[in-house]
């Protein structure tokens, strides 16, 4: 047997790992993870899935559980939202092919189930992949990394069998990585190098039915992953690599530096107003105050606006935006997202139609759990514009002032 671009067999320490690469909605993946599965017997199936997307996968309808309020107030707006866009990106992907995403992930279980074969979830949980993605991003990054969310979430191109299969060859694979480092390098980081690490290394530790290290153990990963995973693997069998993934398994804690800068901004504004009191007088400091208001309120209230947000959210996105932007603990995101999730209450029918709907500009605004989302990151996103052009207002009057006193 020999390797292949699809297809990786490594003889490392007396044990025997078939890497299977594939396509995550591509039906020639699920078939050529059968035949591996049911040719090879191996000792342990390792599956590129976390506890959650395995929860996900084995309880379609969890989304009818969700509760908006609670994912806003833990903080998982942005998280859920991402789960959405990039499940309904490869559930429309996998429609134009006839399959689900996921389906090889699932094949694969169940011929291990069938032929009692112990099955290992390996890949890191999605939320820590996601969140690290997110703490490890600059502010640019971070703009790029929403604008690429919003781009594949509603992008209408059709993607055929022929490019899904495509997407397996290492020529093609290498181009699509060598892109994603370029325009997103700490994203690429996070979602493919540490796992790649991640998964190797759950792999490697991989269990047999007595509970022994799996003389032969058979992983369904994602095409991208299999270089990578190869390479930390050989690394581990060499003794030059550790198993232990505690690093890279939280999301890196927020630095004194960075608490520091969560203020700075918010002691910044407020000293200026401050200063304009102290040199104009109630005028000027009054005038200050007012650029701060309306800067700040008027831009949360247009992002609420343009998310088709309740007449009483954008009052509340408008009152609220010029007080929680001087308080990092608060953001009126959130304000707002509880204020539209209040008014406009997410029904059932919402819930049962959410990954749908997520799939369409339309169908995004159509439903309400999606809106309560697209209020709380475009009410976000105007408050935090509305800071800077606050900010560079009074600064400009400020020194237009001050040179004024020295001239």
């Amino acid at each position: 047997m020999e390797s292949t671009a699809t297809k990786k067999i490594l003889e490392l320490d007396g044990r025997k790992i078939i890497l299977i690469g594939t396509a995550h909605v591509s039906p020639e993946s699920v078939q050529e993870v059968k035949n591996e599965i049911e040719a090879n017997a191996p000792e342990c199936v390792a599956v590129e899935l976390d506890e959650k997307r395995y929860d996900s996968m084995t309880n379609p309808d969890k989304y009818r559980d969700l509760d908006i309020i609670k994912v806003l107030k833990r903080g998982e707006a942005l998280l859920v939202l991402a789960n959405l866009i990039l499940g309904s990106f490869q559930k429309r992907m996998g429609q134009n092919v006839g399959v689900k995403p996921g389906d090889e992930m699932r094949a694969a279980i169940d011929i291990a189930q069938e032929k009692q074969i112990p099955f290992e979830l390996v890949d890191r949980p999605i939320k820590v992949t996601l969140n690290r993605a997110w703490a490890k991003n600059s502010f640019w990054g971070k703009c790029k990394l929403l604008a690429a969310l919003v781009s594949s979430a509603f992008s209408k191109e059709e993607v055929s069998a022929e490019e899904i299969e495509s997407l397996k060859k290492e020529n093609e694979l290498d181009s699509m990585m060598a892109e994603l480092s370029g325009f997103l390098p700490t994203v690429k980081e996070v979602l493919i190098d540490e796992r790649d690490k991640y998964l190797a290394s759950r792999i490697w530790e991989c269990k047999n039915a007595s509970g022994q290290k799996a003389a032969s153990v058979t992983a369904v990963l994602g095409a991208g992953h299999l270089a990578g995973v190869q390479k930390h693997l050989e690394e581990i069998s060499a003794a030059r690599e550790s198993t232990d993934t505690t690093e890279i398994s939280a999301v890196p804690p927020k630095g004194l530096g960075s608490k520091i800068f969560g203020w700075t901004i918010p002691a910044i504004i407020v000293t200026l107003i401050a200063l304009g009191f102290w040199f104009g007088g109630k005028k000027m400091g009054g005038q200050f105050l007012g650029s701060w208001i309306i800067w700040n309120g008027l831009l949360a209230a247009i992002g609420t606006l343009i998310a088709a947000g309740h007449p009483l959210t954008i009052l509340a996105a408008f009152v609220g935006a010029p007080i929680t932007s001087l308080c990092p603990l608060v953001g009126v995101g959130f304000l707002t997202g509880i204020v539209q999730a209040a008014v406009k209450k997410p029904k059932v029918g919402d819930m049962e139609t959410l990954m749908d709907d997520a799939a369409t500009v339309k169908g995004f605004y159509s439903n309400r759990i999606t809106r309560v989302l697209l209020v709380f990151v475009l009410s976000s996103l105007g408050s935090s514009i509305g800071t800077f052009a606050a900010g560079a207002t009074i600064v400009k009057e400020l020194g237009a002032k001050i040179m004024g006193l020295f001239s």
